[in-house]
């Protein structure tokens, strides 16, 4: 019986995207998908650099020969080998035969993605240095063994994916059709479910596709259905309206204003009289269609109207579905500050549709990812390790598994934490974290910054705050600085707005007794409370953040 071998190998360096472009490849080809970084950590029961730091580079080389050698004779998909892979003979032989496809990358884009994360061994201390070292070594090696070279640089990885496809296509090895890997990017399995529990318990639904699930959270009962959303929604909620007629619903459609500008009374007061106008009784539901300020306003509007009205949250951004979505805050800014006026009023359900994050600009995805770290950092560290993965490029791109993980995983940590404190009496106060800075730039930017942006700063303040406070250690402040910088997120801002930010936390909403408060950490994912810190922790805490 022939031997089984894979598809496909991908060599090259740490950055080059091996990972996500052989994960889209074998969806293509509808087999398996093995890197074996992870299946040398499986056979050894630790991760590479503990194993490195155990049994050293040569013992680590053997075991992941033996390693390659077993999946390259056994495994039916595609392969992505880890970066020095190559180096070991007897692996360049067992590579003979094989269609092996060197990505290749620049220094500049490598680094960004990885030599700064941590988890690269051979990249400590001097990356720069060390990977321009790795690839003189390398590139003749990987020229050698490879029946194809794809440069990565500055492409997406559909583009490489369908370059790699239609040579294999040439060659006769496989059959395509590069519609094929459009259909790919988007196909990421069944919807999956997050329940919030509580006294008012509901699902959050993650999947693609899914305006059938919003129709089925209206429920029965409701004969007319308000649709909230900004005017770059329109002809989403046109096709949602359609929907629900088609189900013998009558639906309303009312355009508020884009972001933090729809967060006002006058807002909420149209919407009042528009449900008056229309007679919508308590039976009846209100649909939140956008993103995290949109659910803010329709979910406060919901929760006034009649003393509350069925609420579904259709999040259309990447802040939205993770953060402000989920939970059951909904509130409208008053010129004292932001969120002032609101109510906790849990949805009926909420649905994240992932099919919407691609139409995002990439500065609107890299702020929603903000609040993923945020909950990596304090509750969850495998988010953490999902950015550093791949120094963050998995995270941006919006039809990525990583990034459907991602997702997936900071729902679960708001899930976990409001439903065991809806009314944030205890717990919820950790999802806090970086916001007391980060709404006073918000407030001092007069909203012009973006939410994530400003608790990407906040979160920085908070670790170097903790760090002065003799909290955390100095490495898991620099990981803060390293991860959100992968994400291309500020970590800095202006000195010279001290003054005016210290006043605005002073009237921030968190604090208590005229003291104010700060979640900050003990470790990764060990959140604390620090009650009033003396005025000079926190300038010191502020000089590092603004470069004095």
């Amino acid at each position: 019986m022939a031997t089984a071998r894979p598809h496909v190998v991908l060599v090259g360096p740490p950055g080059a995207g091996k990972t996500t472009i052989g994960t889209l490849i074998a969806r293509v080809l509808g087999v398996d998908f093995l890197d074996t970084d992870h299946e040398v950590e499986r056979v050894a029961g630790m991760s590479i650099p503990d194993l490195f730091l155990a049994r050293g580079e040569a013992e680590f080389r053997q075991l992941e020969h033996e390693v390659v050698s077993g999946v390259l004779k056994d495994h039916r998909g595609v392969v992505a080998l880890g970066g020095g892979a190559v180096l070991h003979p007897g692996t360049q032989e067992a590579l003979r035969g094989h269609e092996v496809v060197f990505l290749d990358v620049d220094v500049a884009q490598a680094l960004p993605r990885v030599g700064l994360s941590g988890v690269r061994p051979l990249l400590t201390g001097d990356p720069v240095g060390k990977f321009n070292a790795l690839m003189a070594e390398r590139r003749p090696i990987y020229e050698t063994v490879a029946t194809m070279h794809v440069a990565t640089t500055d492409r997406r990885p559909q583009e490489i994916a369908e370059e790699i496809l239609l040579v294999l296509s040439g060659r006769g090895e496989i059959a395509f059709d590069p519609a094929q890997v459009r259909e790919a990017v988007v196909e990421h399995g069944p919807a999956s479910r997050v329940h919030v529990s509580g006294a008012a318990g509901y699902d959050v639904v993650v999947g693609h596709g899914l305006q059938d699930s919003v129709v089925e959270l209206v429920g029965e009962a409701a004969t007319r259905v308000l649709v909230v959303h900004p005017a770059s929604l329109a002809t989403t909620a046109e096709r949602l309206r359609t929907t629900l007629t088609s189900e013998g619903r009558t639906a309303v459609l009312h355009e508020i204003p884009d972001a933090e500008q729809a967060k006002t009374i006058d807002t909420v007061a149209a919407c009042w009289a528009l449900l008056g106008e229309q007679r919508f009784g308590r039976e009846d539901a209100v649909v939140a269609l956008g993103g995290g300020a949109t659910t803010d306003v329709a979910g406060f509007v919901a929760a006034t109207w009649l003393r509350g009205v069925r609420l579904v949250n259709v999040p259309t951004t990447l802040l939205g579905m993770v953060d402000a979505a989920v939970g059951g805050k909904t509130g409208i800014n008053t010129a004292e500050g932001k969120n002032l006026v609101g109510a906790f009023y849990p949805p009926a359900g909420v649905v994240c549709d992932l099919d919407a994050l691609p139409t995002l600009p990439p500065e609107q995805l890299r702020s929603g990812l903000a609040e993923v770290v945020k909950a990596g950092f304090i509750a969850d560290e495998q988010i953490l390790r999902i950015v550093e993965a791949n120094g963050g490029v998995g995270a941006q791109d919006p039809s990525s598994a990583a990034l459907r993980e991602l997702v997936e995983r900071a729902v679960a940590v708001k899930a976990r934490v409001v439903g065991e404190d809806l009314r944030e009496a205890g717990l919820r106060e950790i999802l806090n974290y970086g916001h007391t800075l980060g709404h006073a730039i918000e407030r001092t930017e007069d909203y012009r910054w973006r939410h994530g942006d400003a608790v990407a700063v906040g979160m920085v303040f908070a670790a170097e705050l903790a760090r002065a406070a003799g909290v955390l250690d100095a490495d898991v402040v620099r990981r803060h600085r390293d991860i959100l910088g992968m994400l291309h997120l500020p970590v800095s801002y202006r000195a010279d707005r001290w003054p005016e930010l210290y006043e605005a936390m002073a009237h921030d909403k968190k604090v208590r007794g005229n003291a104010l408060r700060f979640v900050v950490l003990e470790d990764v994912a060990r959140p604390t409370i620090l009650r009033a810190p003396d005025r000079e922790l926190l300038e010191e805490a502020y000089a590092w953040v603004s470069g004095r």
